[in-house]
């Protein structure tokens, strides 16, 4: 099980990292990618940014120029760095390798207020 951390309340246009420390030795081939999930949202987790194991990113729309994606094979970490934060970004936050293959864990919120 994955656990992010690096969340909490921010006012809108501030910043957050986060971090998600994954536990695999097979760390570095994996494609990895950050999720959310939005208060009282139906559909699940929707996609937030991914990074491939050659360290190409991409990103939903909602997110390019503002979030950036990134890894540290080194510590089997991978990061998200949240810049220019609006209240619509107020979800909670999921780290997995982008085809879900690890348990979810609790995630971390991410609070934006206006």
């Amino acid at each position: 099980q994955l656990q992010a951390s690096g969340g909490g309340l921010v006012h809108t246009g501030e910043s957050l990292r986060l971090s998600c420390v994954v536990p695999d030795s097979a760390f570095s081939g994996l494609a990895m990618a950050w999720f959310r999930q939005a208060p009282r949202q139906r559909r699940g987790r929707t996609f937030v940014a991914g990074i491939d194991e050659n360290g190409v990113e991409n990103y939903a729309d909602s997110v390019k120029g503002r979030f950036s994606i990134s890894r540290d094979n080194a510590k089997n970490t991978v990061y998200l760095q949240m810049n220019t934060l609006m209240p619509d970004d107020t979800s909670a936050y999921y780290c997995n390798s982008a085809l879900g293959h690890f348990p979810w864990g609790q995630g971390t919120q991410v609070t934006v207020s206006s």
